[in-house]
């Protein structure tokens, strides 16, 4: 490129030189070619006068001495005629050996008193002259000027402008390849920063150097140029940031398709969404995979609207609000709304109303029945009223249990219970536990110890973990035969310390395991009921322990017994504490 570019550069100063040389050449040529003519022919006009003063003073024996004078002093041919044409005298050949030359057409003019002039071939020597006749008494004078002069210095003087013209082409010529270079390597330079900025690279610049010369103000602007996108690319780079770091926030995905239903993006959110991912540039219908979104898809394009549905994505297992609009350009914005939280937590709550609702209700119709049957008449056997009664408090009693239980569960859930966290020993937690709930074990025949303990700290509400515990055990001691006993414990696993209440009952199948800890949910229903339990317990030993940043687990072998264990985190020691 550049080296085309400095050929053409040099090719045009080069015909432009040689255009201007030849312009001259034949320009001054000819003008000196005039010129001499001129001159000489003035010179001749004055020698011929003069001829014809010293002609008409000598006598006719002198013509020959004149002549031969003239043609010296004139440095030309001298001829003196008489008026029939006879040669007289003649400074280079014998006059009477000479033709007549009445016919000589400078001769016939200068007869007639004037000054006669022609130019011709000599037929005595056979050279060319330029002839010039002036009148004399009787006759004409003659000089004649051989033009081989001319021809020779104008020969002399073509080869001086030829080689003038050779020389200054030359030097001009390598002022045009110095300036060619200069020119071209500038253009290359642009050139370079043309190619760098279409390549993306726009932080490169261009120095248009000391110069104010077009192409230093082409470069000067391309560089002004060059600033301006960068800061608008820049801008506009940042906009898409934010943008798309917006997108990536939102908890709806997002996904937009061309106009010829290819993907070309999606949030992070629709990357999670779809199992195998988004990849960009694939066609829509295989990214989707569903012919649902497909359709809100093509109706919002169709339609040129907004269009909006709930769909049921059976390879997601999940609903989705789906939100389709269309963008310019005929490509298409889709969001999804995961609505599978919002139905599970809808359906949460319709279990949990029907939960309580049968929880209280068999509480309240015996209440109902058995006081009915009071108010309708005593029974007179004392015993018998005394049985109603009972039965009557201890489906109150039920009720209440059941009301704190939904209370603290509610506060542990929603956070309005505050918590108070220490640094607390696991072993005092254990003890603390075995001391409080010993009457409770040995009262249905249970045997309650710590078999295992650390002097590990960790975070704790020390009321909290209690209730943790009372729970755990509560629900070991129900299921636990008498005679057996129930074990506390505490090992340290990572970060954490892991407690655990053991019994050695019945045991828990394992499909029951991992909904132990759902609010309600009982294994043996009917055992639960009579046992007094309200199935709320373990769900506020789940919430309990998530609030101290821990986890819950459960674990059992039939006719074993089972284990339920709960992980708080480590407490910072005073130089961690320090550090931190």
């Amino acid at each position: 490129m550049t080296r085309r570019i400095f050929f053409k550069l040099f090719a045009f100063f080069f015909l432009v030189i040689a255009v201007a040389a030849v312009t001259i050449d034949f320009t001054v040529r000819e003008a000196w070619e005039q010129s001499l003519y001129r001159n000489i022919e003035q010179n001749l006009s004055e020698k011929v006068a003069m001829f014809a003063e010293r002609v008409r003073a000598a006598s006719p024996e002198q013509y020959g001495q004149v002549a031969r004078d003239i043609s010296m002093a004139a440095a030309a041919r001298a001829t003196i005629i008489d008026s029939s044409g006879k040669v007289l005298a003649d400074s280079e050949a014998n006059p009477q050996e000479m033709e007549n030359h009445a016919s000589r057409q400078e001769f016939l003019a200068a007869l007639t008193g004037k000054k006669g002039e022609s130019s011709r071939v000599s037929h005595t020597v056979g050279v060319e002259f330029l002839y010039l006749a002036a009148p004399i008494p009787n006759g004409a004078v003659r000089l004649a000027y051989p033009l081989s002069e001319i021809k020779q210095v104008n020969s002399h003087v073509r080869r001086s402008l030829f080689k003038s013209t050779a020389l200054a082409m030359f030097v001009a010529l390598i002022l045009a390849a110095i300036a060619s270079r200069v020119i071209s390597t500038r253009l290359r330079s642009i050139m370079r920063f043309a190619e760098k900025i279409a390549a993306g690279d726009l932080t490169a610049r261009i120095d248009p150097g000391d110069s104010s010369d077009e192409i230093a103000q082409v470069a000067a602007a391309l560089d002004r140029t060059a600033r301006r996108l960068e800061q608008s690319f820049q801008q506009v780079e940042l906009s898409h940031k934010e943008l798309e770091t917006l997108l990536n926030s939102m908890e709806e995905g997002v996904l937009a398709t061309s106009a010829d239903r290819r993907v070309i993006w999606a949030n992070r959110k629709m990357q999670q969404l779809l199992p195998a991912g988004v990849r960009i540039g694939a066609p829509l219908v295989e990214t989707l995979r569903d012919p649902d979104l497909l359709r809100a898809a093509e109706a919002a394009a169709t339609a040129e609207n907004t269009h909006t549905e709930r769909i049921s994505w059976a390879s997601a297992g999940k609903s989705f609000s789906v939100t389709a609009a269309p963008m310019p350009g005929g490509g298409v914005v889709v969001v999804l709304y995961d609505l599978s939280e919002i139905e599970r937590l809808e359906r949460t709550r319709r279990d949990f109303i029907a939960n309580v609702s049968h929880e209280l209700r068999t509480p309240l119709t015996s209440i109902q029945g058995y006081t009915e049957t009071l108010l309708d008449g005593l029974p007179s056997d004392p015993k018998t009223t005394h049985e109603f009664l009972e039965i009557i408090r201890k489906n109150a009693a039920r009720m209440s249990r059941l009301t704190q239980d939904l209370l603290t569960l509610a506060r542990v859930e929603s956070g309005e219970q505050s918590f108070r966290f220490e640094a607390v020993p696991a072993s005092s937690l254990l003890h603390d536990a075995e001391q409080n709930l010993h009457d409770l074990a040995v009262a249905r025949g249970i045997s309650l110890r710590v078999a295992s303990s650390t002097e590990e700290t960790v975070q704790a509400d020390r009321d909290a973990i209690h209730q943790v515990f009372t729970n755990l055990v509560d629900n070991a001691i129900k299921y636990a035969p008498g005679g057996t006993e129930v074990l506390l414990g505490a090992r340290v696993s990572d970060q954490f310390v892991e407690f655990y209440v053991q019994d050695f009952g019945p045991g828990i199948p394992s499909e029951h395991l991992s909904r132990l800890f759902e609010r309600f949910y009982r294994v043996d229903k009917a055992r639960s009921v009579e046992s007094g339990g309200t199935g709320l317990g373990l769900a506020i030993v789940k919430h309990i322990v998530r609030k101290h940043g821990g986890t819950v687990a459960a674990t059992s072998t039939l006719n074993r017994g089972s284990e339920f264990s709960f992980r708080l985190p480590l407490a910072l020691k005073p130089a961690e504490m320090a550090r931190a």
